[in-house]
């Protein structure tokens, strides 16, 4: 099978608020970052994939826009994904693996200040079921916490240290909110917002973009760049409907790790699209690692870029491995509620 990897990746400083920057610049300081890091240009790039929620701006096809952050004259190969980025770099890496296409650019961008997240996300529900209800996404990452909590599995504690955690890490990424963790009293003693979940164990709202270029075995060496491989890759979605799942557990990401064959034992660093403190335990759980192990980038706790997240964990994977402290890493991504569509991504430096 045709060997593809990562070769370049670029994260905005993540914001609460960008103000009156618009999509397109967001989007441009980090194509062109992404672009100077592999020494590539525009022409050499044979697919271009974006991902995105055109809901966040109020209008179809608002990603068109995004398109002019790039060169698009003479026309190019432009696809486009309404959810996170990852998915747009798994369409690129069918595109590559199937020969349409030797070097890719992908880009993921989101600016969530300006509206509603709370009722933007609730239009990815079932719009005949639970849509009409207007549960908002920290009401159902209640309910998945408080199922944890009743089957033993998470304590408000362990709520806690993984807030502190996601804090500490985030020192390790300049894209990331420097936030300083809540005392053990001040955390248990903090409103909720839907319990058990109170303003630390959510992921900030966040404005950003992120890029990676991924390309071919033979691309790679034409253009000498330097690549961590993609080993393995794929997705799976659980059921729309929450009744039908077990939210202690994680099902896609279990059957993932089985289809692909992903030996935990031999994972050095994992990075996880965890948007709520009782999901980072979770996935800890699942991974078999420390709470402290998980997201040493700070993960969506420490800033979540809507629709760029998710690519954020493959990059953040890239440049620890890139950084050679490190071989082989895991990078997990998610779309819709509780955990419902899961991504897994393994990432290996050249022997």
């Amino acid at each position: 099978m045709k060997r593809i990897g990562v070769v370049g990746y670029s994260q905005n400083s993540i914001k609460s608020d960008a103000g009156a920057a618009n999509e397109v610049e967001l989007i441009m300081p980090v194509v062109h970052e992404v672009l100077a890091e592999t020494n590539l240009t525009q022409s050499n790039i044979d697919f271009t994939c974006s991902g995105s929620c055109d809901y966040l701006q109020g209008a179809a096809f608002a990603f068109v826009e995004g398109l002019n952050a790039i060169q698009t004259y003479p026309p190019i190969k432009e696809s486009h994904v309404e959810m996170d980025a990852a998915w747009a770099l798994y369409e690129s890496y069918l595109r590559i693996l199937s020969g349409d296409a030797e070097i890719a650019l992908i880009y993921g961008f989101g600016k969530s200040s300006p509206g509603n997240l709370d009722q933007i996300m609730s239009l990815q529900l079932d719009p005949y079921y639970v849509a009409p209800l207007w549960p908002d996404r920290v009401n159902l990452a209640g309910l998945q916490a408080q199922s944890m909590m009743q089957a033993g599995m998470l304590t408000r504690e362990d709520m806690h240290a993984a807030v502190c955690a996601s804090a500490h890490n985030a020192k390790n990424n300049p894209s990331a909110f420097k936030i300083d963790p809540p005392s053990l009293e001040e955390y248990l003693g903090s409103a909720m917002i839907s319990s058990p979940l109170t303003k630390y164990d959510c992921a900030p709202i966040s404005d950003g973009a992120s890029a990676i270029i991924i390309a071919s075995e033979d691309a790679c060496k034409k253009y000498n760049l330097d690549p961590i491989w993609i080993e393995k890759i794929g997705h799976q979605v659980d059921s729309s409907n929450l009744g039908f799942r077990d939210l202690t557990l994680v099902k896609p990401v279990s059957d993932l790790m089985n289809k692909l064959d992903i030996d935990l034992n031999t994972i050095d660093i994992i990075e996880t699209q965890a948007q709520f403190s009782h999901e980072v335990v979770l996935m800890s759980q699942i991974f078999k690692r420390t709470i402290q192990d998980i997201n040493l980038s700070g993960g969506p706790l420490a800033g979540n870029v809507m629709m760029a997240a998710g690519l954020d964990t493959i990059g953040h994977t890239y440049k620890f491995l890139k950084s050679h402290q490190h071989s082989v890493a895991l990078a997990h991504a998610v779309s819709g509620p509780c955990l419902q569509h899961n991504l897994l991504a393994c990432l290996r430096s050249p022997a």
